[in-house]
């Protein structure tokens, strides 16, 4: 078993977006455009209601997975598939736009601090123009494994010790992972090879690998986002105190792509057929 070391360690940016929801992104950046599978990460999160009560009006998505993931605070959300309802704490929005979709997400304020992520996952060229679909996973459904040494793991996607994660039937089969480490505690968890897997840090530090000599360990604090060089093992581990992160990985496409606002395609012909369907009034597929 190879294990995965540190290629890359990435400082999240501050940005601003929707109508004026300030947050750190570590995806779509000068320093790190994407990382097949994956287009966008960030992570929004405060305890001032007017960072983030102006949220995210309706707008449109094509040709990729959006993946809401709440720490804390609510977030109400309607599409044009006539979805609605709200978000909380630990629960999962998972959302296929594929040909096109509208939706908003419009953040409540308190009482406590709106904490949570969003990405955004790549589909392959035969699936861009899907049918969309809606999947809202409430906190309940999604199983956590303990592990004897302490590890508590959330699993949204993909499978843990034999335990399969609460969202399924996703076109990019990636894994998807919340891990709570106690202070000392460690994570060993297997990673395909070829797939491409990242680590976000947003509570503590972390140390990655080590346990190859060869290799070393790589002290990660948080908030940074860590890309893992290839292997078949993930080993983290958490010595200065407790830490919590996230752990992702998926299949990447290696497909050409072409990005603009909200749409990510394989041409820049498709990205200029969906900006005219918008004007049209033709972007949304009846039936």
């Amino acid at each position: 078993m190879t294990e995965r070391g540190l290629q890359e360690v990435v400082t999240p940016v501050a940005v601003t977006d929707g109508a004026g929801v300030r947050l750190r992104r570590s995806i779509a950046t000068e320093t790190l455009d994407h990382l097949d599978p994956f287009f966008l990460f960030d992570h929004f999160g405060s305890e001032d209601p007017g960072d983030y009560l102006a949220g995210f009006p309706m707008h449109p998505h094509r040709g990729i997975e959006t993946v809401t993931y709440m720490l804390d605070g609510t977030v109400a959300h309607r599409d044009s598939l006539g979805n609605a309802g709200v978000i909380g704490t630990g629960d999962v929005q998972w959302m296929t736009a594929g040909s096109g979709i509208l939706h908003e997400e419009m953040p409540k304020a308190g009482p406590r601090r709106l904490d949570g992520f969003q990405i955004w996952v790549n589909l392959p060229a035969k699936l861009k123009m899907t049918r969309p679909r809606y999947q809202d996973v409430p906190a309940a459904r999604i199983p956590e494994v303990s592990r004897p040494d302490g590890a508590r793991i959330r699993v949204v996607a993909g499978e843990v010790d034999g335990v399969a994660g609460a969202v399924k039937e996703i076109f990019a089969g990636p894994t998807y992972l919340d891990v709570a480490l106690p202070a000392g505690g460690s994570l060993e968890q297997p990673v395909p090879r070829g797939h491409t897997a990242l680590l976000y840090v947003y509570r503590g530090a972390v140390t990655v690998g080590g346990a190859d000599r060869s290799r070393g360990a790589a002290a990660v604090p948080s908030p940074r986002l860590a890309v893992l060089a290839d292997g078949d093992v993930a080993r983290v581990h958490a010595a200065g105190g407790p830490a919590r992160f996230l752990l992702l990985s998926a299949q990447p496409l290696r497909e050409p792509y072409a990005r603009y606002g909200p749409f990510v395609m394989n041409t820049r012909e498709e990205i200029a057929q969906a900006l005219h369907e918008l004007r049209e009034g033709t972007f949304i597929r009846r039936g």
